[in-house]
């Protein structure tokens, strides 16, 4: 398979819906190029062949956004993206200034034209002052759009329906309707920007410096300097700026930013210190684990800013509508002004071609290709104000679908803190004696049940007395200590070496361990269910999800008793890795057609599971990095009640997009019904057009709430 160049441009000043889907459609026509467009966050990823040179790509890409939008400039990276936004913003206002005062000088010119009893010479030119000022733009942007062959667009739509205005002696209305067109226009920026400024604002963690020690100095460096290993200190009231392992000092963390719950959380030597976190009161001094591309604010904002990327089929349902809608209606319309007047003998042309105008105006389709994308895009930016990460708008969509919720059990509905709670002896074996024995056995293993049982024994593991180290998987671990052959594990592993084993009746996990191929005894190992697991599980019955599933590699009553507590309606036990695969296959296949299946896990051994999900869900606050590459949804708190909370937003965020949906295509049709036959006047036209467009936006806004 031939290696592929991934970039992202931004796109600045890029501020029309309808034409971010069109460059996207050209710029996928590219032969070996493939480019998702973003319009939220004003970026354009695009995926080409390493057989291009890329900067002869780039010429094209730039040569097609400017054939829809001039003004727009193609930058081709993030490096400078702080200062670039903020020069942005200036332009906006400016923009924003510009717009109002041509409002003003055009509306004055307007009432004035209307009020006042003129010849009319006069008159016609107070109109036609009025209408180039607030409408040249308009029509200069729909004849160079035309000269390059794109007709059917918003301009284009008004230019014509105003021009026909004033050919026809309807110079008011031809000077309202532009007027309130760019009023609603303006509304509409602002609307969008609004949006942006809040996604900006919700995700406003990107640490700006890092205080990095060199020996006895703190120099300040960009955190992107910064390598694994690097000493640096963070000052309280700072963020701190990259992951890694606090080596001294004593502080309090804010976590909301990461996590959206203001629990503060201790830090102190050995703990782990995550970036986007700010210190509240002492000074740290942190080891850098790992680099900022790869920390978990870099990762945050990657998948928050390129959530818009991945559209849900709504979505794109709606792009393909737009794209044959607007010709459709332009046609109609020119059947509208035509067709009457040739076949009724009392059909006066004018009359059918005000009504055709009528029909132009209510055509664009702005209000649902703005306003959808909108609404995912806020959905997707108010779960991650709640610690919900959602790597795309098609993920958000699917939760609305959602019948069975299956869980893994440790770290995900417990606690995943283990301990040792009671050791079982055999025979002339002693409690000290089996603990030390599988201490040195497991002395490899960070799995938290190895943990426990380090941390039980607490002495010093000599690595040398240490052999023929053999991991079983599923099983548990074969070793020689001290030329002492000892087994640990599960009951499989005993039965798999033909060792005779006692089951005790006990709550936890129990680990078997074997001495030169005799049964020493047990130790039993325990685990504490979240605090909220039951909760979730109830909450989740409640929103009326079918079904839900436990499967665990842990023992058949460990999971019986999790099982039964939390209330869940199936729980399978004693599962591989690929086990977990294939039972959650079996599950899958009694799902409805429509129905989504979400896996729940935190584990590297969960990624599988993860992936082959409908929708995988990873706790992400102490899951695994491969858990959360695999996860389509990450929760920052590991509480599995914000499973339910991200499902209440899906539905939500749907909700607002039908509500727009509806509202659009049916004042639309309403009016062009109205128009059709004559009943709608340019006025209800502009409030079908401009005036659905911003009520649409507005709407749209609260997904974000």
């Amino acid at each position: 398979m031939a290696s592929t160049t991934k970039r992202q441009l931004l796109l600045e000043g890029l501020g029309c819906a309808s034409c971010a889907v069109k460059i996207e459609d050209e710029i996928n026509k590219l032969d070996g190029i493939h480019a998702t467009m973003n319009f939220m966050a004003k970026t354009l990823t695009v995926e080409a062949s390493d057989d291009y040179d890329f900067d002869d790509v780039l010429q094209k890409i730039v040569y097609i956004v400017h054939s829809y939008e001039p003004h727009v400039k193609v930058i081709d990276s993030f490096l400078e993206e702080d200062h670039q936004e903020e020069g942005y913003h200036h332009h906006e206002d400016s923009d924003y200034r510009e717009a109002v005062l041509r409002i003003g000088i055009s509306g004055i010119l307007f009432i004035l034209a209307l009020a006042l009893k003129l010849p009319s010479w006069l008159e016609l030119a107070l109109f036609l002052a009025a209408y180039l000022i607030i409408g040249g733009d308009v029509l200069l942007r729909a004849a160079k759009n035309i000269s390059r062959g794109q007709v059917f667009d918003e301009n284009f739509l008004m230019g014509i329906a105003t021009i026909g205005a004033f050919l026809i002696g309807e110079y008011p209305e031809g000077v309202a309707v532009m007027l309130f067109y760019q009023i609603g226009e303006l509304f509409q920026d602002m609307g969008v920007n609004r949006s942006r400024r809040s996604i900006k604002e919700l995700m406003d963690i990107r640490p700006d410096y890092v205080n990095l020690k060199v020996g006895k100095d703190l120099i300040i460096v960009s955190p992107e300097e910064v390598k694994v290993g690097d000493i640096i200190v963070v000052k309280p009231g700072e963020k701190i700026p990259l992951d890694g392992i606090v080596l001294e000092g004593h502080s309090t963390a804010d976590t909301s930013a990461l996590t959206g719950e203001s629990i503060p959380r201790d830090l102190s030597p050995g703990s782990t210190a995550l970036s986007g976190f700010i210190n509240k009161n002492g000074v740290l001094t942190i080891e850098v684990s790992k680099r900022f591309s790869e920390s978990t604010v870099a990762k945050i904002l990657d998948l928050v800013q390129n959530a818009g990327s991945r559209k849900a089929p709504t979505e794109k349902f709606i792009t393909k509508f737009a794209r044959y809608y607007t010709p459709v209606v332009v046609f109609a319309a020119l059947g509208i002004a035509l067709i009457p007047p040739l076949i009724l003998k009392e059909a006066a042309f004018n009359q059918w071609i005000y009504r055709a105008l009528i029909f132009l105006v209510i055509s664009c389709p702005c209000a649902l290709v703005i306003s959808i994308p909108l609404g995912f895009f806020g959905g997707i930016g108010g779960a991650s104000k709640r610690g919900i990460l959602v790597k795309g708008s098609n993920f958000l969509e699917a939760l609305n679908n959602v019948e069975t919720v299956v869980f893994d059990k440790t770290g995900t509905l417990t606690k995943g803190v283990f301990h040792v709670t009671e050791v079982l002896p055999q025979s002339t074996f002693t409690e000290e004696e089996i603990v030390e024995c599988a201490a040195y056995a497991e002395s490899f293993s960070n799995h938290p049940i190895a943990t426990s049982i380090l941390a039980e024994y607490g002495g010093e593991i000599e690595k040398d007395s240490i052999t023929d180290y053999e991991e079983i998987p599923g099983h548990g671990i074969k070793v020689q200590v001290d030329g002492k052959e000892v087994l640990v594990g599960n009951a499989k592993l005993m039965a798999r070496e033909n060792i005779d084993y006692e089951m005790k009746d006990s709550i936890g996990t129990l680990v078997h361990v074997a001495i030169d191929r005799e049964y020493a005894g047990s130790i039993v190992i325990s685990d504490e269910i979240k605090e909220d697991s039951r909760s979730a599980i109830r909450q989740l019955k409640d929103l009326g999800i079918k079904r839900t599933v436990m499967l665990t590699g842990d023992a058949y009553m460990v999971a019986e008793r999790v099982g039964k507590e939390l209330e869940i309606d199936e729980i399978y036990s004693e599962l591989l890795p690929t086990d977990k695969v294939e039972k959650l296959e079996a599950i899958d296949r009694d799902k409805s057609a429509k129905g989504k299946l979400v896996f729940v896990g935190d584990g590297i051994n969960d990624a599988p599971v993860l992936a082959r999900a409908d929708i995988g869900i990873a706790m992400g606050g102490l899951g695994s990095d491969a858990a959360i590459e695999a996860a389509d949804v990450v929760i920052m708190t590991d509480e599995p009640s914000k499973i339910a909370t991200a499902i209440k937003i899906a539905r939500k965020t749907q909700k607002i997009v039908w509500q727009n949906i509806i509202f659009a295509i049916g004042i639309k049709l309403l009016f062009l019904g109205m128009g059709a036959l004559g009943i709608a006047t340019m006025w209800e036209a502009v409030f079908a057009d401009v005036g659905v467009a911003v009520i649409a936006i507005l709407n749209s806004l609260r997904a974000m709430k």
